[in-house]
């Protein structure tokens, strides 16, 4: 028989207060238990003693039986001192997904290309900027040979 310690639960709706409790692994949720071993109430501040009661002698003994805890009742344990949780890690559930990537590279990509946009426009007033001179140069020698050409002789 499959013995678990997790919580029952009690209390109104949305008002919750749970029973820790030692139950076979197939019965229903709130149904038949073997063992109460403490109360659970989420309602009250997490630095509140009244938080979590536990037994933990009664704990103890359940998992020497070898009653499997419940993920929530593994970190009671864990707090409580009777049972080493070990850290779950989960390194997929931090990268964003494929549409999110995807988003994340069209951002990337115009933010690259505005940048390469600017530079060349950058470049563009750079080059213009040194180009006009001699331009203007000889636009000027072109209007002083066309006002000269243009002009009387005066004399």
């Amino acid at each position: 028989m499959a013995i678990s310690i997790r919580l029952s639960r009690g209390g109104s709706k949305k008002r919750p207060y749970y029973r820790i409790v030692v139950a076979d692994a197939r019965s229903p949720r709130d149904g038949k238990f073997i063992e109460k071993l403490g109360t659970y109430n989420p309602l009250l501040a997490k630095d509140d003693e009244k938080r979590i009661i536990l037994d933990a002698d009664r704990a103890k003994h359940w998992l020497s039986v070898g009653a499997q805890p419940t993920d929530r009742v593994a970190r009671f344990l864990d707090v409580a001192g009777i049972r080493e949780r070990a850290a779950r890690t989960n390194p997929n559930k931090g990268k964003p997904g494929e549409k999110a990537v995807e988003r994340a590279e069209e951002r990337e990509k115009k933010l690259a290309d505005a940048e390469e946009a600017k530079a060349a426009a950058a470049a563009a007033a750079a080059e213009a900027a040194a180009a006009p001179a001699p331009a203007a140069e000889a636009t000027d020698d072109a209007v002083n040979e066309g006002e000269s050409a243009s002009a009387p002789a005066e004399g």
